[in-house]
């Protein structure tokens, strides 16, 4: 059952959706590319959870076939936090972030599929009003087609693990969840790493080293924007309905948005119609939390005896 909740802990969920909305714009001021970013990111990640646990006197031994089915998870993680950086590194902040509202009407896609269930009308109806929103953006600002390609894979990606994570919450606490996904995600980039230096880098070396700022900003992106993030979110769950914290989670794209025109200047700015599209999905993603509760609450409730 949801505790009582106070004006703080609404104050700290926006904060904590203002951070996850900071993440393009730190991947933009770090000089590392996506996937050297990727491996940084996760790596301070999995650390800091391990020490988190061990400040906690949590531990963290599973049986393997368990720590095999959250690696799995976790291989995702890597891949889309690797395009979601890939794109704002190709386009820009705003236009990955664009992408990336579509996550949760992924969700609404790839739930049923996995979860077995029925796929909703509405769910069907807000997905082809994202399309038009992104064929609004197609249509005039087709020098960014291929970041938002790659923000969209990074969303469907994004969709597809919060679907597993979800039956893996069932069983398992979210420290364990979050120290093994990090860890596989850290390990499936070192992988992944001479794959992309011989096709993907033209022949370029791996940049692995640090420059000027680089160790500044990836601290803040694997402590504050990844561990702490997480660990509040978590202590927020306690107070907070899945409704108010997922329908507040929704407005990340808009933060980030707004944090990049801010920080960046003219290099975010774009054409009007850019942000009619965005407005356009934007406006699909808060709907469809709305129209899930309410669609709840039209069920006819079946009498007892």
């Amino acid at each position: 059952m949801v505790g009582k909740a106070t004006l703080r802990d609404y104050f700290m969920l926006h904060f904590i959706v203002l951070i996850w909305g900071f993440t393009a714009i730190l991947g933009l001021l770090i000089s590392l590319p996506s996937l050297e970013l990727v491996f940084y990111r996760t790596l301070i990640a999995a650390l800091g959870v391990a020490i988190l646990c061990a400040f906690r006197k949590k531990p963290l031994l599973l049986q393997w076939a368990e720590i095999l089915k959250i690696s799995g998870v976790g291989v995702l993680i890597s891949l889309h936090w690797i395009f979601f950086f890939w794109s704002a590194k190709v386009s820009t902040a705003s236009v990955c972030l664009a992408g990336m509202a579509t996550t949760s009407l992924w969700t609404a896609l790839v739930d049923p599929v996995i979860n077995r269930t029925k796929i909703k009308w509405y769910e069907v109806a807000l997905g082809l009003l994202v399309i038009s929103g992104l064929l609004v953006i197609f249509q005039f600002e087709t020098g960014y087609w291929l970041g938002l390609a790659m923000a969209l894979l990074s969303a469907f990606l994004g969709a597809l693990f919060s679907v597993l994570n979800g039956r893996l919450t069932l069983r398992h606490s979210p420290y364990h969840i979050t120290f093994y996904e990090m860890g596989a995600a850290c390990l499936a980039a070192l992988v992944f790493m001479p794959v992309y230096a011989v096709y993907l880098t033209d022949g370029q070396p791996l940049q692995l080293a640090w420059q000027a700022l680089d160790w500044l900003w990836l601290l803040i992106l694997g402590g504050v924007c990844t561990v702490y993030a997480f660990s509040v979110s978590v202590e927020l769950m306690k107070r907070l309905s899945v409704f108010t914290i997922n329908l507040t989670v929704n407005l990340e794209p808009v933060y980030g948005i707004v944090l990049a025109v801010l920080i960046f200047g003219e290099s975010e700015k774009m054409t009007p119609q850019f942000y009619l599209g965005t407005l356009i999905i934007l406006v699909s993603v808060l709907l469809y939390p709305l129209m899930n509760f309410w669609n709840r609450r039209k069920k006819p409730v079946r009498p007892l005896g």
